[in-house]
């Protein structure tokens, strides 16, 4: 793609950065086939091809941000679809973010759209603050019709997103180390996450669980919090930049105190972003270096279980699961084999759910900010997940798992539920049904809590 920004403009920074992103395109439209929003919608300005071309045309003339051009990169779920198809390498995924940052500092949004934003931004990244939200749930629930009527479509979205048992705490909560009584084999870091300890506790727990049976130190630094993802996806640079450094700070402690074999994360938007902070801080020079160690050192959960011995599963099953590959995960992180391997190996059918390439319209904050695309996009998924008639549905991400459930009278639970629960832990919630289609391996009298000291 030719371009033509000046040479004043070429010294900003990000402007460069798209200038270089820009230039691998090469207009061939393979994106269009893969992306869900053209998928859905038809329209050639909500594809890749189409958001690139309104994205040079804003940033080559300078010119603020205008509706007609924020409202299809809003539209945008980042799902990265478009890259792994991508013959040239374009780099969408930076290249978004920087349009994302003009459009904040220089759109023009409605009270409604700021508002919404600026409380999405202020109360999920935190879970004491989200956990008291979700307590005024079941009210939300009882007035979404309400806010439909007076087009205050994202409350209500946000309501009927809002699971009816959350705000319980997981067994381990708050910072600590969650020592293995075997032979230690490994130490890792672990992000606790934001809205994933509120949603649903279970997924940490069921992390700890594993990685201290198979011999691994869990470590949950105090001061690390969110990982930055849902500010700098609605264009809040500033506040994505203070979590990360936040989570830099908290875990360049603990790689100082000792070697850390990895920094696992659970939730794979978290994933996604925490493995960007090294370009995210490239050219903070307090934090660059410290930055790139921690995205060298950091890994889904299932990419270090599939490296790391955990031993043989303590009960088999015949369980059908149908896996759903997050978009962050598949398209952001390129891991793929991973989970669909490990639900395998400990006794689960597996079965590939068709068009697994599209998003499920998760995506973040996304099905809260754009409720009806989002429901369209759910509702196709679900669809190809019921014709497979499975016994559960797996995830690797918190938000598809709330989307998903939200559409599906099947019980949908982590990928890391199921390990644990194959591996001796406890049934997950959600499949006490199950349970009895689980037999147990003959194993010495002994609990998976007698690995743990926490």
């Amino acid at each position: 793609m030719q371009t033509n920004f000046t040479p004043e403009q070429l010294q900003n920074p990000a402007t460069a950065e798209a200038e270089r992103i820009l230039r691998r395109c090469v207009h061939c439209g393979l994106c269009t086939a893969t992306c869900p929003t053209y998928v859905l919608l038809g329209d050639e300005r909500d594809s890749p091809r189409g958001r690139i071309y309104a994205i040079k045309d804003m940033l080559e003339k300078g010119i603020d941000s205008k509706p007609e051009i924020s409202t299809h990169i809003d539209r945008c779920l980042s799902c990265f679809s478009c890259m792994t198809t991508c013959p040239s390498g374009v780099d969408y995924m930076h290249l978004v973010e920087i349009a994302r940052n003009h459009i904040e500092e220089t759109g023009q949004r409605s009270f409604k759209s700021r508002a919404v934003r600026r409380m999405l931004a202020a109360i999920v990244p935190y879970p004491a603050r989200f956990r008291l939200a979700m307590k005024a749930a079941p009210l939300g629930r009882r007035l979404a019709p309400f806010f439909k009527r007076v087009g205050m479509n994202e409350l209500a979205a946000m309501a009927e997103l809002a699971p009816h048992d959350a705000g319980k705490r997981g067994r381990f909560s708050g910072a600590g180390t969650a020592a293995t009584k075997t032979v230690r084999t490994a130490r890792v870091v672990m992000l606790a996450g934001c809205a994933q300890q509120v949603l649903r506790p279970e997924i940490n727990d069921a992390t700890i669980r594993i990685l201290a049976r198979g011999g691994v130190d869990v470590i949950v630094a105090a001061g690390a919090g969110c990982c930055g993802a849902l500010t700098q996806h609605i264009g809040m640079e500033a506040e994505a930049i203070a979590s990360a450094k936040r989570n830099i700070d908290a875990w360049s402690k603990e790689i100082a105190r000792g070697n850390v074999d990895a920094i696992i994360i659970n939730a794979s938007g978290c994933g996604t972003t925490v493995k960007d902070y090294a370009h995210f801080l490239r050219n903070d020079p307090d934090y660059a270096e410290r930055a790139k160690q921690v995205s060298m050192r950091t890994k889904d959960i299932t990419e270090f279980l599939s490296t790391h011995d955990i031993g043989a599963p303590k009960r088999w099953t015949s369980l059908k699961v149908a896996y759903h590959a997050a978009c962050s995960l598949q398209h952001g992180q390129r891991v793929t084999w991973q989970p669909k391997t490990l639900l395998k190996k400990a006794g689960f059918s597996v079965l590939d759910i068709p068009e697994s390439h599209l998003c499920c319209g998760s995506a973040g904050v996304y099905n809260i900010l754009q409720p009806k695309i989002a429901t369209d996009l759910r509702d196709r998924k679900t669809g190809h997940i019921r014709q497979l008639r499975p016994d559960i549905v797996a995830a690797g991400n918190i938000g598809c798992i709330q989307q998903l459930q939200s559409g599906l009278d099947y019980p949908v639970v982590h990928t890391v539920e199921l390990l644990d629960w194959a591996h001796g832990g406890p049934v997950p919630r959600g499949l006490e049904g199950l349970a009895e289609f689980s037999t147990a391996v003959p194993q010495p009298p002994r609990s998976a809590d007698d690995y743990i000291s926490a």
